[in-house]
């Protein structure tokens, strides 16, 4: 089977944008292939390095979830990328033959510095970031990587320095390919993109009584002041997530009552909230079991470090001969 590889940063708590824009998708894949799933908490630090006692509770989340979303330790591996040094050790090798001006180029990087302008980030760990993200990649000699269109520059750089490092050394690495992925994008309480950054998410970790209140609260067309009044559902953020938790002929019912205000914007969200708790309630039960049982948990972290760690010492023999690095 191909590998895929694919990981989530630890700086904040999983929501349902993170759910159907990525772990539904690594739900299927790892009936397909051997797929590999990481925390990425050393990534959490590149921006978040002034309060770094957040991302154990980040990663602790993020294992729980990707547990309860449905991945299976008997079909992917899960690990914590700090617990597998090999990572680091050959981010630093790749930072020798890298040249600056490809990651000064990474069309995140000067993105990022100006949303996060509050933070200092003239740090080599940020701009760095992507090497350590290649490193992530190729130390798993993974065939592909998960990601929306928007993405494949991203994962360019990856692709040059891999060949970068098989033109210089011993081909060694195979250059990761995109698997696109079409991730819909999931608007928060008020209508924007779903953010931590916004503070408009539904987060899965939240009590069902949390996620009602937040989407009977949520913007609809704002042309409906009245429950006489007639709206335009495209206009509703409301409507944009009946797309993804409600069947056609509820699109089609709810879309209709809109146009002709035979339904209220309360009755629409009343068929939002039914089906997001049918998505929700099997994620809840086993959030719950899993709470009640951290040792699972532990072990399957410490399996899947084990799995992970054998792969890098492989590769990481290879780059050293590559290199000539190997034992004297």
């Amino acid at each position: 089977m191909d590998r895929v590889l694919s990981g989530m940063q630890a700086s904040g708590k999983l929501h349902l944008g993170n759910l159907v824009g990525a772990l539904q998708n690594w739900v299927r894949l790892q009936a397909q292939y051997d797929c590999f799933y990481f925390v990425a908490d050393w990534h959490a630090l590149t921006t978040g390095y002034a309060h770094p006692e957040a991302i154990k509770e980040s990663t602790q989340d993020l294992i729980l979830n990707f547990l309860a979303a449905g991945l299976d330790p008997d079909k992917c591996t899960i690990f914590i990328q700090s617990r597998i040094p090999e990572h680091a050790e050959l981010h630093l090798l790749l930072s020798m033959i890298t040249p600056l001006g490809w990651l000064e180029r990474v069309p995140t990087y000067k993105e990022k510095m100006q949303e996060l302008k509050e933070r200092d980030l003239s740090t080599y760990g940020f701009l760095g970031y992507p090497l350590l993200q290649t490193a992530d990649i190729i130390i798993y000699r993974a065939r592909y990587v998960p990601v929306g269109i928007d993405q494949v520059p991203h994962l360019e750089i990856s692709r040059e320095i891999a060949r970068r490092f098989n033109y210089l050394y011993r081909e060694v690495f195979p250059e990761p390919e995109a698997l696109l992925t079409e991730f819909p994008k999931v608007p928060g309480a008020d209508g924007r993109k779903m953010s931590k950054s916004y503070d408009n998410a539904i987060y899965l970790s939240d009590p069902p009584e949390v996620i009602e209140q937040k989407l009977r609260t949520m913007m609809t067309d704002p042309a409906r002041k009245r429950r006489a009044d007639v709206g335009e559902p495209e206009l509703s953020p409301v409507y944009q997530l009946h797309k993804i938790f409600s069947s056609k002929e509820e699109l089609e019912y709810v879309a209709h009552g809109c146009r002709t205000a035979e339904i209220g914007c309360i009755d629409c969200k009343k068929i939002l909230i039914k089906n997001v708790f049918k998505v929700m309630e099997p994620i809840w039960a086993k959030r719950k079991e899993l709470l009640n049982n951290p040792d699972i948990v532990y072990d399957i972290v410490k399996k899947g470090t084990e799995k992970a760690k054998k792969v890098t010492r492989e590769t990481m023999e290879l780059v050293r001969d590559a290199m000539g690095l190997g034992k004297f």
